[in-house]
C-alpha cells in the first residue's frame, strides 16, 4: 500500500474513532441531562382571615325647602345632630370630616318645564367617619336609623357611598403566609415523590403569586380573607 494511501487510511480511522467516541459521550450526556431534569411542579395555598383595621363610612343626609336660607339652616341642624350622636357613641371628632353641601335649584334646571315643584331647593351633604375603631363604628351604624325619628332624612347612592373596610397589615402577615404556602407545596411534592418511587431534590424554581384581599362574605365585609398561592418546582431523582 502506498505511503499516502496508508496515511489517509490511518487518519480516517482515527477520525471515525473520534466521532464515534464523541457521539457516545454526547448521547450519554443527553441522557444524564434528561434524567437530571426530572421535575415536579406543585402549588401551595395559604389562606387566612383577618379583621379590617380601618373603616370609611360616608353618611349622606338631605334636606329640601323653598327658602334657600332655611335650607342651609336645616342642613346645619341635621349635621350637628348627627355629629353629636356620633361623638356620644364613641366616635372622636378627629375621625369625622364634613363635605360641602350640594344644592340643586329645580326651578333653574326645569328648562321650560312648567310643572310645579313641591320644593324648589334640595341639598345633600356627606359626613364621613374614618376610624380604626371598627367595633364602635359598626355599633353606631346599627343605631343611626333612630335619628330618622327626629326628622333627619338619610339618603345615598348604594354604589358611590358604600361603607369601605380596609386591611392595611398585609406586610405584617406576608412572611408567615409565604412560609405556610411553601411548606404546603413541599408536602404535596413529597407525596408525589413517594407515590412515584422518587426522591425529592432541591428547588429548581419558585414563584410567589399575587396576594388577594377580599371580604369573607357579603354579610361580614369587615372580615377580610387574605390569600396567596406559591408555585414551586422541585428536582426528582430515583
Amino acid at each position: 500500500m502506498p505511503q499516502s494511501r496508508q496515511s489517509a487510511f490511518i487518519l480516517g480511522f482515527f477520525i471515525f474513532l473520534g466521532l464515534s467516541s464523541l457521539g457516545y459521550f454526547l448521547g450519554s450526556s443527553a441522557i444524564k441531562y434528561k434524567l437530571f431534569e426530572r421535575t415536579v411542579s406543585v402549588k401551595g395555598l395559604s389562606e387566612r382571615e383577618y379583621k379590617a383595621d380601618i373603616v370609611i363610612w360616608p353618611i349622606q343626609f338631605s334636606a329640601a325647602d323653598n327658602d334657600l336660607g332655611k335650607l342651609y339652616k336645616s342642613l346645619e341642624h341635621d349635621r350637628d345632630v348627627i355629629v353629636g350622636f356620633l361623638k356620644a357613641q364613641g366616635i372622636s371628632e378627629d375621625e369625622i370630616t364634613l363635605s360641602q353641601p350640594t344644592v340643586r335649584d329645580k326651578v333653574a334646571q326645569s328648562y321650560g318645564n312648567d310643572r310645579p315643584v313641591t320644593y324648589r331647593y334640595t341639598a345633600n351633604q356627606i359626613i364621613t367617619v374614618y376610624s380604626k375603631n371598627i367595633d364602635a363604628a359598626r355599633a353606631v351604624m346599627n343605631q343611626l336609623a333612630a335619628l330618622g325619628k327626629q326628622g333627619i332624612a338619610f339618603s345615598g347612592d348604594p354604589y358611590r357611598n358604600q361603607v369601605e373596610y380596609i386591611f392595611t397589615r398585609l406586610n405584617e402577615v406576608k412572611p408567615d403566609m409565604i412560609e405556610e404556602a411553601t411548606n404546603k407545596a413541599r408536602e404535596v411534592a413529597q407525596k408525589f415523590a413517594k407515590d412515584s418511587d422518587s426522591q425529592l431534590g432541591k428547588i429548581k424554581r419558585a414563584s410567589q403569586g399575587q396576594f388577594s384581599i377580599s371580604q369573607r362574605d357579603k354579610n361580614n365585609p369587615h372580615i377580610k380573607k387574605v390569600r396567596v398561592v406559591s408555585t414551586v418546582e422541585y428536582y426528582l431523582s430515583d
